[in-house]
């Protein structure tokens, strides 16, 4: 899809346009229509007038996690280079749910569930974005005032042959599975907020890709020069098979504790890392290519992985706390234990080791305790623990479970 031909005069392609260019490409999907991104990439050097990138997040869930991060840091470059970027919370798309990649109706939240959430995007999305450059808006300011008679003058810009071909709807009518009305409005209201904010840009992942294009579509309708679209690959999540996800439980939050970050980080696999990197870290292409060089001459893969640990825990926390971090791992891996954990009292000794693994709160249930002796996984005192029917007598005890989980427990 190119914008219509239009009759400004060509702008050169200078090397800060170029410059731009590869920034905008740097991990990117796609990058559509690329022409059309040069030409404004161009024009806003040569007029010095700042092109609108825009981002939209719904608040479906309190936290972001670094697979969020990597439009986030798309967008943190595109900032850099002085470019308007717009970090758009959908409180009132979230009303509806997105039905991107979805075999069934996504439960639309509360109008009290997306104010909580709402509260803690942009302050997490801070830590990635300048906030001093930031536009934040919430679509709301012109989805509400559209009323009845506007989301029907809306919704006639755009045909139900064409909502049938996104690939979600198109499966789920073929296997029989409902569609909702509401769900069609959706990616209508994604792209009425192109129309809105006048985007130039808009960032999303691969599965976003039928409402950026929607954008698209409904600002040649309302008579705007279309935007581009620029598409990021879904981070794949620590079990290193499905995209980074909360109900996947293979994620990591970017408010976490440190410590918790840094070892999750360390968990990724040598292949992964390298993906990892140009999706998250700040470090210029030729730097990750000379790092990545250095590994395959023999450098121990670990010490890359180690330096994008800190620089994602520096982000997010502080050097200081990094180099804590860093301090906390080296040591679980020669066998110590922190200096802090959780402490907490217990009655009832003597106790069989699955209750107290269980109320200790380092498993959800006795059995899972159990499961986790079985499998060499629990230690106390530094010990390793193999007998399910152990039984712990009163005293002070540092219990471990797994790699990260510790407790200093007392039983009496």
């Amino acid at each position: 899809m190119s914008s219509p031909v239009s009759a400004e005069p060509v702008h050169p392609l200078t090397d800060r346009v170029r410059e731009a260019l590869a920034i905008s490409r740097r991990g990117c999907e796609e990058l559509l229509p690329e022409d059309d991104w040069v030409r404004k990439l161009a024009r806003s050097e040569a007029t010095g007038v700042p092109l609108r990138i825009k981002l939209g997040l719904d608040p479906t869930a309190p936290d972001i996690h670094l697979g969020h991060t990597v439009v986030l840091n798309k967008m943190r470059q595109l900032q850099d280079l002085g470019h308007t970027v717009i970090f758009l919370i959908g409180d009132f798309t979230s009303m509806i749910g997105d039905p991107s990649g979805r075999n069934t109706t996504r439960p639309p939240l509360t109008a009290e569930q997306i104010k909580v959430n709402a509260e803690t995007y942009y302050r997490q999305a801070s830590l990635v974005l300048d906030p001093e450059r930031t536009e934040i808006r919430y679509n709301s300011e012109w989805c509400d005032p559209l009323g009845a008679r506007g989301m029907i003058q809306l919704a006639s810009r755009y045909t139900v042959a064409r909502m049938m071909e996104r690939n979600d709807f198109h499966e789920r009518f073929h296997a029989g599975t409902s569609i909702a009305v509401h769900e069609f409005l959706y990616p209508l209201m994604q792209g009425y907020d192109s129309v809105a904010l006048k985007s130039d840009l808009e960032l999303g992942g691969t599965d976003q890709k039928f409402n950026l294009l929607m954008g698209r579509h409904l600002q040649a309708e309302y008579g705007q020069e279309p935007q581009c679209i620029l598409t990021m690959p879904l981070l794949v999540g620590l079990d290193g098979v499905e995209k980074m996800s909360k109900s996947k439980n293979n994620y990591i939050g970017i408010s976490e504790p440190a410590n918790t970050m840094f070892a999750k980080l360390l968990s990724i696999s040598d292949v992964q890392m390298w993906t990892w990197y140009t999706l998250l870290s700040l470090r210029s292409e030729a730097e990750i290519a000379a790092l990545k060089a250095e590994v395959e001459a023999g450098r121990n893969p670990k010490d890359a992985k180690v330096a994008l640990a800190r620089e994602i825990v520096a982000r997010f926390h502080s050097v200081a706390a990094a180099d804590a971090a860093e301090q906390d791992f080296q040591h679980r891996a020669r066998g110590g234990i922190p200096d802090e954990m959780p402490e907490l009292s217990l009655a009832g000794a003597p106790l069989g080791i699955g209750a107290l693994l269980k109320q200790a709160g380092l498993v959800a249930s006795s059995s899972e305790g159990l499961r986790m002796v079985e499998q060499g996984g629990v230690r106390i005192d530094g010990v390793a623990i193999s007998d399910k029917g152990l039984k712990i007598e009163a005293g002070t005890w540092v219990v471990q479970v797994g790699k990260r989980k510790f407790a200093r427990v007392t039983l009496g």
